[in-house]
């Protein structure tokens, strides 16, 4: 793949959770910076390599047995570009604009014969799809803003094919739960990113010193010794840290063997974020937490290169922090007033992550716009914040690259 066309993408991954939440698969959503919008509207040309790229920027880190799902306007659908992807991984979704017309149906059955998983994007119970709903192997029934027994009812509409459901718009683990019950298989939304607070709860005792670890390495003046002490009282840490250090990121001529050394590349400022990543990442082990995880790794990356357009409210440093610890609730299930009540943060930066009605709450939605791919929100926000769309889009991009090396290693 041409490495030149991955500057001008990014690409939102939305997880796919089983009943179970289990990672099954990942939507993608593209977004080319020269166009300044979303690759795949029903008006674009969408060329194959934008696709190609596009794909496997987004696939970078995951499991081969994890689905990759993207979008296919009826242009697109009809102009074969679902066939520069490998059929065994992505799943063709064929957005709700789309008609059952002649062409569109025979280019639905060529898909089929050729091994691709179709999927019936936001269907809402509409009569004049059963065409589609006979050959899709998925259907994906929006459910935000619908009541159980409206959902029970698109449900029972649905009971004569062949298909697997997929709730989408779940934002809530109450809904996440009706929609169990109704039989659908797979569940997407922002449900999972939101504490499941549970009277009683308490940390694990794994889980706290974790905490006091996290709390640790915030203090500003955590000495290079301590670090070092932390790495090397834990074998798993210290194997990863070597693993990093050796790894294509660094281009090292030669191995690094010696931990003392590799702390001494790394830096104070860089061990100390690479570890704070670690620890996190041991904290929730489930599929759900290390999702998690990675959404805090590039929040924290994202708004601290953002920090570099001068209108940030905080040091780049501390907006990496602000942004890390911006789903720590999520992870430990707990109220943020709570959790951070454990950790060391500057008073403004936990008044942010705290109340939405803050004054710098402003930077927390535009990382709510940017998970979900919401890229017209995304340019509301940065074009209210006075930040240029190119450094939001370049911001984006290296926030992920770095996200994926440094989970990688992470793990």
């Amino acid at each position: 793949m041409p490495e030149q066309f991955y500057d001008k993408i990014f690409v939102a991954r939305q997880p796919i959770f089983t009943a179970e939440m289990k990672i099954w698969g990942y939507e993608l959503l593209f977004r080319h910076g020269d166009t300044q919008s979303a690759v795949f509207t029903d008006g674009d040309q969408a060329t194959t390599q934008v696709i190609a790229d596009g794909f496997a920027l987004g696939v970078r880190g995951m499991e081969n047995r994890i689905k990759a799902l993207i979008n296919f306007p009826r242009n697109v659908l009809l102009g074969h570009a679902p066939y520069v992807l490998p059929s065994e991984r992505c799943v063709v979704e064929i957005l709700e604009t789309v008609l059952p017309e002649d062409d569109v149906m025979e280019a639905c059955r060529e898909l089929k014969a050729n091994g691709y998983t179709l999927a019936l994007d936001d269907f809402v119970g509409d009569p004049g799809f059963e065409p589609l709903c006979e050959i899709a192997d998925i259907i994906k029934v929006d459910i935000l803003g619908k009541t159980p027994t409206e959902v029970r009812a698109i449900v029972n509409g649905l009971k004569g094919y062949k298909v697997r459901l997929l709730a989408e718009k779940v934002e809530n683990i109450n809904m996440f739960n009706v929609c169990q019950r109704l039989g659908f298989e797979y569940f997407q939304g922002y449900f999972f990113s939101k504490p499941e607070i549970v009277p009683g709860r308490k940390l694990s005792a794994s889980q706290s010193t974790k905490i006091k670890l996290l709390k640790e390495l915030n203090e500003s003046e955590a000495e290079l010794s301590r670090l070092v002490e932390i790495i090397q009282t834990d074998l798993s840490i210290s194997y990863r840290l070597l693993k990093y250090i050796n790894s294509a990121r660094f281009s090292l001529r030669g191995k690094i063997e010696s931990i003392q050394r590799a702390v001494n590349m790394l830096g104070r400022q860089n061990l100390r974020q690479w570890l704070q990543v670690v620890i996190l990442s041991d904290i929730n082990s489930t599929d759900k937490g290390q999702e998690l995880v990675r959404i805090s790794v590039l929040r924290g990356r994202f708004l601290q290169l953002l920090a570099a357009s001068g209108t940030a409210p905080f040091s780049s440093d501390s907006m990496f922090v602000m942004g890390f610890f911006s789903v720590l609730d999520a992870i430990l299930d707990q109220q943020m007033e709570q959790v951070l009540d454990e950790i060391s943060l500057d008073p403004d930066i936990k008044a942010t992550l705290v109340d939405p009605q803050s004054e710098h709450a402003v930077w927390v939605g535009l990382l709510n716009e940017l998970d979900r791919g919401s890229w017209g929100g995304l340019e509301d926000k940065a074009r209210q914040m006075g930040i240029p769309m190119e450094l939001v889009d370049n911001a984006a991009i290296e926030a992920a690259i770095w996200t994926d090396e440094v989970m990688g290693d992470a793990s």
